[in-house]
């Protein structure tokens, strides 16, 4: 096989370099891809690049001889996963799918995990297409999350929540009453190591290790300044950015959110799983306009809602305005 110039088209446009080759060559490791570009094998429109460039429609790309091996064959999916993923879709058109995503269940694998969204997304595919991840939630966080379903999809609504296009509301039941009944939090954060794992920390103002968050955030609802139901809008996206925020800005951790709230984050009565659900987002549609849809409560929260006497109501249909 010789050398390629291969035009970017217009599906392709936004994604990282390395995920454009990982697309179209699969038996190209990452490995042997960074070397090809240490080298300049790998070139756009003739210049040498990082892999974590992103491309543009029409751009050339100069493609050296690839390993030819085929790509793998995915197990076929089984009956029950396909009625399990059906049963979490809220929204789907031919670009777009929204679903409920439970808690408790990975949006990607990783050490230890079996079973997450991105490897039962074969249920989901049609016309040959896979619908792909777009952003993620921590697993233990319910609701919206999207997924793409063709490539140029995929890039627009990755596109969109990389550029904070996306406008997401999250409902959240945190111990104890804020001493204010809403407000803007501006804590910046960064990622640190510890005995525990991998943590986000507040970050002092001279570490250069911290990245700006942003949250706004209003009171729903107080029972006996027991237990507060906040709704809450990340204008940042931080790994675990509200989590921390509620817990270090607010002194009022999320319920059942022992990482970042220890004792103080359970009440006995209640249930112990992270109460922290993605109930609605308004994003930019690929196809133009703005699709906007909510999600309902996952059971255990469903129950606090009940013990506290909170109003929960049936989320509003999808909606596209176009």
């Amino acid at each position: 096989m010789s050398v390629q110039n291969i035009t970017v088209q217009p599906g392709d446009a936004g994604i990282r370099l390395d995920r454009w080759f990982r697309r179209h060559y699969p038996a190209l490791t990452q490995g042997a891809l960074q070397k090809m570009l240490r080298s300049g094998q790998i070139r756009v429109d003739g210049a040498k690049v990082e892999a974590s460039a992103r491309l543009e429609s029409g751009q050339d790309v100069r493609v050296p001889p690839m390993p030819m091996t085929p790509a793998p064959i995915r197990p076929r999916v089984s009956d029950e996963d396909i009625a399990f993923m059906e049963s979490l879709v809220l929204y789907r058109d031919a670009s777009v799918i929204v679903l409920n995503k439970p808690h408790g269940l990975p949006v990607q694998g990783g050490p230890g995990i079996i079973r997450h969204v991105d490897g039962l997304l074969d249920a989901l595919a049609a016309d040959d297409q896979r619908p792909k991840l777009v952003h993620r939630l921590d697993k233990d966080t319910s609701g919206v999350l999207v997924l793409g379903r063709t490539p140029a999809a995929a890039a627009a609504l990755a596109n969109a929540f990389r550029g904070r296009d996306a406008k997401k509301t999250y409902w959240a039941v945190v111990v104890g009453q804020p001493q204010h009944p809403g407000g803007r939090i501006s804590l910046p954060l960064k990622r640190e190591g510890g005995p525990r794992g991998e943590r986000t920390v507040v970050a002092q103002p001279a570490d250069k290790a911290g990245q700006f968050a942003i949250t706004d955030y209003d009171m729903l609802e107080v029972a006996k300044r027991r237990v507060a139901l906040l709704e809450m809008r990340p204008l940042t996206g931080r790994t675990h950015q509200l989590r921390v925020h509620a817990a270090e800005a607010l002194k009022c951790p999320i319920l059942g959110d022992g990482k970042y709230g220890g004792e103080d984050a359970h009440l006995e009565e209640l249930p112990h799983e992270l109460h922290l659900h993605a109930r609605a987002l308004t994003i930019p549609h690929p196809e133009g306009g703005v699709l906007e849809v909510a999600a309902g409560l996952p059971p255990h929260m469903v129950e606090t809602f009940r013990f506290f006497d909170f109003p929960n109501p049936t989320p509003p249909k999808p909606r596209w305005r176009r």
